[in-house]
């Protein structure tokens, strides 16, 4: 048996039905990252630079954006370097990271997704009173809870993860997470299982209170043509993208502490990472193709450099 001062590393051994395929996966990988970085850096260096954009939407949509590189920052550097290699070995430490990476990622998502609804709740709910409402004051109050509680959080549960003495050192997926190491615990993990419930909680109220802003907002706009109008253009993408969100990382976690083996690894694997795959590619391109504002300093932007 092993404890806590012997584990200095952590076998991942989500990949080894992929042995035949690795020249495979790692060229689409590496294409999925490249275009994650792009788009989502694009996106923020067009908000950042155009002054008719620093509007609550977009200054949350330039947070996502942020986040994106952020939380696959834990994710992709790694498994690259595991799709190069025959042993998939990650140091105690660098589990540690990745753990508070990943997870700090997922919370600041519906963080800032909650952020949006509300905005857009304000915008088509009560117009008059928007500019009243979302102040920059506002604003930056938003930004910085979406930033602050995931940190915080983040921090408290690696801290609770850290005392644990361990007895293993197996993990059966693609990375580390918080409950594949929670429980090679030797001792009761009470108090983390509490915080881990504790957050799921948080997630489901702020779904809860995501869909609540929607059935108002979609109860206004069907009343007119240019409300239905209005709600698919900005709204419609939004609300997509915050139930794929909620139900891939719920699914992923209920699916870790309760699930059992008898799915194939592969499918295994492609639920554990759909939140780190799909939301990252799609949120900026979505966003970016689907909003008129962006469009156009895009358009401007390319016209600007076509003169040069």
């Amino acid at each position: 048996m092993e404890n806590s001062s012997t584990v200095k590393f952590f076998i991942l051994s989500g990949l080894q039905e992929a042995k035949s395929n690795k020249s495979v996966y790692f060229a689409f990988t590496f294409l999925f990252y490249l275009i994650i970085i792009f788009v989502n850096l694009a996106l923020i260096v067009i908000i950042i630079l155009e002054k008719g954009l620093h509007e609550p939407m977009y200054i949350f949509l330039c947070n996502l954006c942020v986040n994106a590189l952020w939380g696959t920052a834990g994710f992709y550097p790694k498994l690259l370097l595991d799709l190069l290699s025959d042993i998939h070995m990650i140091s105690y430490s660098g589990c540690l990271t990745q753990i508070f990476l990943i997870y700090t990622s997922v919370l600041l998502e519906i963080n800032i997704l909650t952020a949006m609804a509300y905005d857009r709740y304000v915008a088509i709910c009560r117009p008059l009173q928007y500019h009243i409402i979302m102040t920059p004051l506002t604003v930056c109050k938003l930004v910085l809870f979406a930033w602050c509680f995931p940190l915080t959080g983040g921090v408290i549960l690696i801290l609770l993860t850290f005392r644990l003495p361990l007895c293993g050192s197996h993990i059966d997926k693609l990375y580390c997470d918080n409950w594949s190491v929670v429980r090679l615990s030797c001792v009761s993990t009470t108090i983390n299982n509490a915080c881990g419930y504790v957050i799921i909680l948080i997630q489901i109220a702020q779904a809860v209170f995501t869909l609540y802003s929607y059935f108002q907002i979609v109860r206004l706009c069907l009343k007119s043509r240019e409300g239905k109008a209005k709600f698919m253009q900005t709204c419609v993408p939004h609300l997509l993208t915050m139930v794929n969100f909620i139900v891939a990382t719920l699914f992923d976690v209920m699916y870790s502490r309760y699930g059992s083996n008898d799915l194939p690894q592969s499918l295994r694997n492609i639920l554990a990472v759909e939140f780190m795959i799909v939301p990252p590619l799609f949120n900026p391109i979505v966003y970016g193709l689907n909003l008129q504002e962006i469009r156009r300093r895009i358009f401007r932007i390319n016209g600007r450099a076509h003169k040069f």
